[in-house]
């Protein structure tokens, strides 16, 4: 459920091999100078450079609603920027798009020039594939309206809404779909991932709620799709990442939670992590659809060093409950078995309280020069996996702000047929998280191998990935990401984006390269 103070973080292992310019990268001065003599240097998707006419571009300027920033100019670098900002990507262009006609004239521009081409939803970008330098970055944060049809139980939103706004659109009627655990997460990103959240068990991922979507594909047509209309494309986008196109409109079903939930944090000793690990697969093995836990083993846990327990090495376990209230003490009852945890704030709030979702205010940004993030699925969770993640998290430095999550998965997810979308670990028990973050970069190499240790003595027992966690996975581990529909999801990336022109994923090569 991603509980801790950076609810994402990137890998620093894994870089977009070919799709990121590395460190040091020239674009930023490139595309400055070159802006200020009338043409664009920019990049195409396969690495190569090229120059952009200032005449095309300003023909291309014509064409859209919305603005195209260029290097030079002013609300360039706010328009580029990510949640987090150790991704520092400087785009040859930005098209902010005020609708789908501005979105396929954007795609058009890129495939013709072959640009490089990132899409930004919401901006949080756990990989950061959502910028690029020398490329096109298409910004949807303009598209951002929602609108509840309570009579049918639907939402419509369009690309660019945060999760936020979707849940207080929702929840003003007393309606409710699956949707991530931060706020301020883009919804297109989280759907076309295939979309975790704590109503998952209930009614199934972000994915199994969509009812349709209107995406401009790759050849620049603005399409919908549903189960109805191009059923194979909407087959797709349910799990398959931003392979296949820039969504525009997504259209959710809802259902009804007007009450409030139970949710919250227990936070016990290190010494009872064995003992914890063991009781919360019991809860979780019998637990209700309504119920959802994370178990996680923690530096700096929340609260922790600011009134709290003191910095070290905990174990936390998060849970979530929609069911009646007057349920709860009895489906929490093996948690007693653990006895008076250090701190804990278990309690009845609201939906929107639960989500983070009251008010406006902006989620922290994060200021970390360096992080880590590794996942995979567990099918199960034996004690050798235990006696591995104890031992090797025992060895992380007590100063490296780091969790290991075992987050349960099942219910609804579990129900659907692993064919039946693009996303296919459906039979998964829990999804496993190693991350952490730091600040001070003499310190990288330390993290940065405690990490990789933990990482390295779980790896195997899991299976495949939550894509949208992770960029520039080898493609044997986005092979076993999406298993018996990888073979279907290349021939669908063939008819739709033979040329790959969206690479800036968890990506799909087409079968020619």
């Amino acid at each position: 459920m991603r509980i801790g103070r950076r609810a994402f973080v990137r890998s620093a292992l894994v870089a977009a091999a070919g799709a990121l310019a590395p460190p040091g990268s020239p674009w930023a001065d490139d595309a400055v100078r070159g802006t200020m003599s009338g043409d664009i240097p920019a990049r195409t998707g396969s690495g190569q450079t090229l120059s952009l006419a200032a005449a095309e571009i300003e023909d291309f300027r014509a064409r859209l609603r919305g603005p195209i920033l260029l290097p030079h100019d002013a609300g360039y670098d706010a328009a580029r920027r990510l949640w987090d900002p150790s991704f520092d990507r400087h785009p040859a262009l930005i098209v902010r798009a005020h609708g789908a006609a501005d979105v396929a004239q954007a795609v058009q521009f890129a495939r013709s020039h072959a640009l490089l081409t990132a899409v930004r939803g919401g901006g949080h970008s756990t990989t950061g594939q959502s910028s690029c330098d020398g490329g096109l970055m298409l910004d949807l944060s303009l598209m951002s309206g929602v609108r509840v049809d309570p009579t049918r139980r639907l939402a419509r939103a369009q690309g660019g809404a945060l999760l936020g706004e979707v849940d207080r659109a929702t929840q003003a009627v007393g309606l409710a779909t699956t949707l991530g655990t931060v706020t301020d997460t883009g919804i297109a990103g989280l759907t076309l991932g295939g979309g975790m959240g704590r109503l998952m068990r209930s009614f199934g991922l972000t994915c199994d709620n969509l009812v349709s979507v209107d995406i401009v594909t790759a050849d620049g047509a603005l399409r919908h799709a549903s189960d109805a209309e191009n059923p194979d494309l909407f087959w797709a986008v349910r799990g398959g990442g931003g392979n296949y196109g820039v969504v525009t409109t997504f259209e959710y079903r809802l259902h009804p939670l007007a009450h409030r939930v139970l949710g919250g944090t227990r936070i016990y000793p290190y010494r009872h992590a064995r003992s914890v690990f063991r009781a919360a697969a019991e809860l979780a093995e019998r637990a209700p659809d309504e119920f959802t836990l994370s178990v996680i083993l923690a530096n700096n846990p929340p609260g922790g060093g600011r009134g709290g327990v003191p910095i070290g090495h905990y174990v936390v376990v998060a849970v979530f409950y929609s069911g009646a209230l007057r349920d709860a003490e009895r489906v929490l009852e093996p948690l007693r078995s653990l006895g008076t945890p250090l701190k804990s704030r278990v309690t009845a709030e609201s939906y929107l309280t639960a989500q983070g979702a009251v008010g406006t205010a902006p989620v922290a940004v994060p200021t970390d020069v360096a992080s880590y993030m590794q996942t995979g699925f567990l099918d199960s969770t034996p004690e050798a996996l235990f006696d591995e993640l104890l031992r090797r998290f025992d060895a992380t430095p007590l100063g490296l702000d780091c969790e290991v999550e075992l987050a349960q998965m099942g219910g609804a997810v579990a129900r659907v047929r692993p064919d039946a979308t693009a996303y296919w670990n459906r039979a998964a028990a829990y999804d496993l998280f190693v991350n952490g973050s730091w600040s001070d970069p003499s310190q990288s190499d330390l993290n940065l191998r405690a990490l990789d240790e933990v990482w390295k003595g779980v790896a195997g027992f899991t299976r495949g990935y939550y894509v949208n966690t992770s960029p520039g996975e080898s493609e044997a581990r986005v092979r076993a990401t999406y298993g018996g529909n990888y073979a279907r999801l290349v021939r669908l990336k063939d008819r739709y984006d033979p040329t790959n022109l969206f690479r800036l994923n968890s990506n799909i090569r087409p079968s020619g390269g």
